[in-house]
């Protein structure tokens, strides 16, 4: 049996759900209700990753899902058995489906519908249903996603530090 293996670094909200062979490496969050499933792959997320609220992480018999250093995945994203590079930006209900990748440094917009097999170069930002490159080799989006990663990471150090309540009823 498979079981995750998350560094001691996160900060996993206790809502979240982490199944089978996942691995979490240092620095990461994991904030309430995201899912990430690896029953039929593993799925492996990079230092300083963070998962938002409702995201969904899964993959494929015999392709796994990866997520590279300082990814922020926005709120109710799904990545399934795809690959994502460092430091992106991964949009609000935004989709990256099966076999895509994401160069580094690039931002998928919300609401983009990252179709199987696309291949997204570095640098690179996209929009739409099915998504469409409109920029590329573009290196502030890096400084963007680097920007948006260190704010996670704050955020992931004062709720590890307990600095906001919960409600109680």
């Amino acid at each position: 049996m498979s079981e995750p293996r998350v560094d001691p670094t996160c900060y996993v909200a206790p809502e979240s759900v982490i199944i089978g062979d996942v691995v979490i490496e240092r620095g990461c969050s994991i904030w309430p209700y995201a899912v990430i499933r690896a029953d039929l792959s593993e799925v492996r997320i990079g230092e300083g990753s963070s998962v938002q609220e409702h995201c969904q992480i899964h993959g494929n018999p015999g392709k796994p899902t990866i997520i590279g250093k300082n990814v922020s995945m926005g709120h109710g994203a799904i990545v399934h058995a795809a690959k994502i590079g460092d430091y992106v930006i991964i949009g609000m209900n935004s989709s990256v489906l099966d076999g895509a990748e994401v160069g580094s440094g690039s931002i998928i917009g919300a609401n983009a519908l990252v179709k199987a097999g696309m291949k997204v170069p570095s640098g690179s930002l996209v929009v739409g249903v099915p998504a469409k490159i409109v920029k590329e080799g573009d290196a502030t989006l890096k400084e963007a996603a680097k920007r948006n990663a260190e704010e996670y990471h704050k955020l992931r150090d004062a709720h590890k530090r307990g600095e906001f309540a919960r409600y109680k009823h």
